[in-house]
């Protein structure tokens, strides 16, 4: 379902294009969803807590809070692109539907999350001595993953991803104070 719907967007997903896709009956997804617009908010719910579950994931993984950023940053510059189509597709939703706006918040909270943690713990590990405090430095580590998301929907040529990556990590070391050569991967 998330595959049609990053394919065909949100004004353009049918039950048929689903049902297509999915091997089913239009009738069964009627059943089961109601209406199209639940469908679709249903394929961005669970679209979206998939990539928010794999953040977790692989934040669990890693004990350093420095290693443990560079692996979220990692994951977040590597997802398909059907994973970026959906998002997108889901902030643009969100935009104009309050159901879809009031999830994109809980959305970004949990999202956010890991990438928190990490910088947080890394302050009071003393690994990190940050210029500025953990929010914002966090906020701005997302905001520059999120507009990388939609140059790369956008088909733009540049940045790549491990350029971008390059500099995103020289600007996280900056402002997190860490001035040992710590292993990115």
């Amino acid at each position: 379902m998330a595959d049609v719907l990053a394919t065909r967007g949100y004004e353009n997903t049918r039950f048929a294009d689903v049902a297509a896709a999915g091997g089913v009956a239009i009738s069964t997804l009627q059943t089961y969803f109601g209406s199209r617009e639940d469908m679709i908010i249903e394929a961005m719910r669970l679209s979206t807590d998939r990539e928010v579950a794999a953040l977790q994931s692989a934040s669990a993984a890693e004990a350093d809070p420095w290693r443990r950023l560079v692996t979220l940053v990692d994951r977040s510059l590597h997802n398909s692109e059907s994973t970026r189509q959906v998002l997108v597709e889901f902030w643009r939703s969100a935009m104009r539907d309050d159901e879809l706006r009031e999830h994109s918040a809980e959305v970004w909270t949990r999202y956010r999350a890991p990438f928190l943690s990490a910088v947080r713990e890394g302050v009071a590990r003393g690994v990190f001595t940050p210029t500025h405090d953990a929010d914002a430095v966090t906020d701005f580590l997302l905001t520059a993953l999120a507009g990388l998301i939609i140059s790369r929907v956008q088909h733009h040529p540049t940045p790549t991803p491990t350029d971008f990556r390059v500099v995103l990590l020289a600007q996280l070391r900056l402002m997190l104070g860490v001035t040992s050569k710590v292993e990115e991967r």
